[in-house]
C-alpha cells in the first residue's frame, strides 16, 4: 500500500531549499494510549493548540509538529510549517478529506518515535535539529526501518500533506495568515487576470483572500 497518494519525488537531501524546489510498525505490536496529556514544558499557547486537536492525540501532534517544522523550517527566507499551522491542517483533514490516512498516521508517528529511540535514544521531538534532519534523510532515502509500508512512503505521505497545509487555501486550516502564499509570492485567487499582470516583469498586486470568499466558489453557490 502506497501512503503517498502521489508520484514520489526522487530522493534528495532534506532542506528547506530542496523542499521548495521539489514543491503499523513491522514486527512490533503497537498499542495507542486511550488518553494522553500535554507534555510538560509547553508554553500555554501550545497547550491551547493541543487541546484544539480533533484527530491527533497530544503526543502525536508533538511528534508530527517537530517533523513538519524540520521539513519546512522557519528561517531567514520566511515563516515555516509552525507559523502556517500545517499540523492543524493535517489534524482537521484527518477527520475529513484525509480520513483514509488516519490509521497510517497512527502507525507512522509511533514508528517515527521508535526509530528515533533506536537510533538516538530519545523521541523525535526531543532530538536536536541536526539529528531530526538525519532521521528525515534516512526516511527520504528509505533506509529507516520499522515503517509501514516503508519509510519513503511515510515520508512522502507527510510531505504531501505538509505541502497542502503550507500552500493550500487557508479555509482548510493551514496557510495561516497566508504565510505560504506570501512565501511563493502568490497574489491570491482571482477570476480574471489582466494582460498587464501576465507580463513577466510585473509583480501582480496582492489580493490575499480565501477562494471561498469569492461568491462563485462559496458552498451555498454550488448547491
Amino acid at each position: 500500500m502506497d501512503c503517498s497518494g502521489e508520484e514520489r519525488a526522487p530522493a534528495q537531501p532534506v532542506s528547506r531549499g530542496t523542499f521548495l524546489k521539489r514543491a503499523g510498525v513491522a514486527g512490533l505490536a503497537v498499542t495507542i494510549p486511550a488518553a494522553a496529556v500535554a507534555p510538560a514544558g509547553l508554553a500555554e499557547s501550545e497547550k491551547v493548540q493541543l487541546d484544539q486537536m480533533t484527530a491527533l492525540r497530544p503526543f502525536q501532534e508533538r511528534t508530527l509538529g517537530a517533523f513538519v517544522e524540520r521539513l519546512i523550517p522557519s528561517d531567514s527566507t520566511g515563516p515555516g510549517a509552525k507559523e502556517a499551522r500545517v499540523v492543524r491542517y493535517i489534524d482537521r483533514s484527518l477527520t475529513g478529506d484525509l480520513y483514509a490516512f488516519k490509521a497510517a498516521y497512527d502507525l507512522a508517528l509511533i514508528a517515527l518515535d521508535a526509530y528515533s529511540v533506536k537510533k538516538y535514544g530519545a523521541d523525535f521531538a526531543e532530538l536536536p535539529a541536526d539529528k531530526q534532519d538525519a532521521i528525515l534523510t534516512d526516511m527520504d532515502k528509505n533506509t529507516a526501518t520499522g515503517f509501514v509500508p516503508n519509510a519513503k512512503a511515510v515520508f512522502e505521505m507527510i510531505r504531501t500533506h505538509a505541502v497542502q497545509g503550507m500552500f493550500g487555501d487557508p479555509a482548510h486550516g493551514g496557510n495561516e495568515n497566508f504565510v505560504g502564499w506570501k512565501l511563493v509570492r502568490f497574489p491570491g485567487p482571482r477570476l480574471v487576470i489582466g494582460a498587464a499582470d501576465q507580463r513577466l516583469d510585473v509583480v501582480p498586486k496582492s489580493n490575499l483572500k480565501s477562494t471561498y470568499s469569492i461568491p462563485l466558489f462559496k458552498p451555498s453557490a454550488r448547491k
